[in-house]
């Protein structure tokens, strides 16, 4: 293990510190990801994972151990343990980020924003001839129209965010600890006049964490999971935050240039088949009656059309909002997937935040000299000390 760091294995329900030294071994870097739970895996000798806790259980346990990478002091990876196997004389351990837990847990409550109230009607009943004026008024007081449906309270996207991980977190054994961001993100929830409520129901039998994916993506906005410690104390915070709407910044401030602190980059790569500069969406509905939008980007090329189904949208700002994240992510030109850096006063270890820009500049044969702004998605750090950053072109998110 490089000097510096240690595994720290916590138990997970209460937080307490079981081991300041596991001895792991990484099969998989330590990962980080924008708006997902990064993983983990390694192995330990056998011995050790038959090591029994202060609380009479054994240290390495599923779902029931927290684990983390600390280096120079700081938090770098948190999670828990999901999976152990074992092979011969060598335990494996699968582990993931603490917001992985959301998955496979039901919502049991009601959330419905945007609801389309439809008021009483204060008349009727009272035109049971159906002249149009009101019983034994006949001439004097006509029936009035009925009033008209209205859209109901709508909230904010993070309140709903906020409300499921409560509902998780609210249930026996289920506090995995998370605090998330108290910040709005300024988009309520369902449409203004009621025509298309958003609606999370425990007889539909909803997955949380596939409720709070799908939020992410049809909003859309960037979240990440973070971990450090808090106090004086051994105590360690783990916090969600929520972008309004992105996470990250435009670093001017960090340099990526080969020769310098890039050791490698992954096959640059363009859309191919994939390209597309128009995007047809289909939503809810059947024949003629089916939800549609069309949005395109034009740049000069041949019109090329990507066709995508989600049954799941109904609202003219969803199915556009689906269609402009399609074509984002099919009109780029020339993308490097990932480079492998070196620590180097260009980028020092950890000077970076997922979800910032970053200006790469490298070599690519056939093409030239290239310098393009690309988003981190995602970081892995290897005991070598390299750091394997995942890109995506900056130009293909469109908020």
């Amino acid at each position: 293990m490089p000097t510096g760091w240690r595994y720290i294995a916590q138990r997970a329900l209460p937080e307490t510190i079981l081991d300041w030294e596991v001895p792991l071994a990484l099969s998989s870097n330590p990962k980080r990801d924008l708006s997902g739970p990064g993983s983990l895996t390694g192995t330990i000798e056998p011995e050790y994972a038959r090591m029994i806790g202060s609380d009479g259980l054994p240290i390495l346990q599923d779902w029931n151990t927290k684990l983390y990478l600390e280096i120079e002091g700081n938090i770098r990876w948190g999670g828990v343990i999901t999976k152990t196997s074992f092979d011969g004389p060598k335990a494996t351990v699968q582990c993931e980020g603490f917001s992985s837990y959301a998955t496979g847990i039901p919502f049991e409550d009601h959330i419905i924003s945007g609801a389309l109230i439809t008021p009483k009607d204060p008349y009727a009943g009272k035109d049971k001839n159906h002249d149009g004026w009101v019983d034994g008024k006949k001439g004097k007081e006509r029936v009035p129209d009925p009033p008209k449906p209205y859209g109901g309270p709508r909230i904010d996207t993070y309140d709903a965010v906020r409300a499921i991980w409560k509902h998780i977190q609210s249930r026996p054994y289920g506090n995995i600890g998370l605090t998330i961001d108290t910040h709005d993100l300024g988009e309520p929830l369902g449409a203004k006049d009621g025509s298309d409520p958003w609606e999370l129901a425990w007889w539909d039998n909803p997955d949380c964490g596939q409720a709070l994916d799908t939020l992410a993506r049809d909003t859309p906005f960037d979240w990440v999971e973070t971990h450090a410690w808090s106090g004086s104390g051994n105590t360690i915070a783990h916090r969600i935050v929520l972008g309004k709407p992105r996470l990250g910044r435009k670093r001017t401030d960090l340099r990526f240039a080969d020769g310098e602190n890039i050791a490698a980059i992954a096959k640059p790569e363009g859309m191919g088949d994939e390209f597309a500069n128009e995007v047809v969406v289909l939503g809810k509905g059947e024949g003629q009656k089916m939800k549609r939008a069309q949005v395109h980007r034009y740049d000069g090329r041949l019109r090329r059309v990507a066709t995508v189904a989600d049954k799941t949208l109904s609202s003219d700002s969803s199915l556009r909002t689906r269609g402009e994240q399609e074509l984002a992510g099919r009109t780029h030109a020339l993308q490097i997937p990932a480079i492998q850096i070196i620590d180097h006063p260009n980028a020092r270890l950890g000077s970076w935040a997922l979800g910032d820009d970053i200006l790469v500049q490298v070599h690519v044969p056939w093409v030239g000299d290239v310098a393009v702004w690309h988003r981190i998605i995602s970081d892995e750090i290897s005991a070598d000390g390299l750091v394997v950053l995942t890109l995506k072109r900056s130009d293909s998110f469109h908020y």
